[in-house]
């Protein structure tokens, strides 16, 4: 993994240059069908991709593949050549990708304030008892940590 230092007085980090990358990943809404079938079952040729993919979004192979090569050229994924077919893999990490997106769609649509980001998305949400318990469960750690009661 390549690794650049930067000197941030008085301590020195080291941070990937992966990482970097990940978290200025700019990826479209058709990207992430793509992506996310990568996610989950990689390494996958092209014309898997294209199977999986094409049909229910009504795209062609031809498009299907302009996106695969524009993943690459981003550095979201990475190719192999295995004889005639191309293995398509992850060059980036989920995560990474969908902690970028949220914080862009946050700035975007609510000005960086998670606040109500958070209140509109639990009015709209079908909400378990089990999920509910969940974010209260968070949200009262969060409270701890920020009050220092420590459990």
């Amino acid at each position: 993994m390549s690794r650049i230092g930067i000197d941030l007085n008085p301590f020195t980090h080291v941070i990937c240059i992966d990482e970097l990358k990940e978290a200025s990943m700019q990826i479209s809404d058709a990207e992430w069908v793509v992506m996310n079938l990568i996610w989950s079952t990689s390494p996958i040729e092209a014309t898997e991709v294209i199977d999986h993919v094409a049909a229910d979004n009504g795209w062609s192979a031809a498009t299907v593949k302009t996106m695969l090569h524009r993943l690459v050229r981003k550095g979201a994924l990475l190719t192999e050549q295995s004889g005639k077919k191309y293995l398509y893999t992850p060059a980036v990490r989920r995560d990474a990708c969908v902690r970028q997106a949220s914080r862009s769609f946050l700035e975007r649509v609510f000005g960086g304030d998670a606040t109500p980001a958070l209140i509109h998305f639990v009015k709209i949400a079908n909400l378990t008892d089990e999920d509910i318990a969940e974010i209260r469960a968070m949200l009262d750690k969060k409270t701890d940590r920020n009050t220092g009661v420590h459990g």
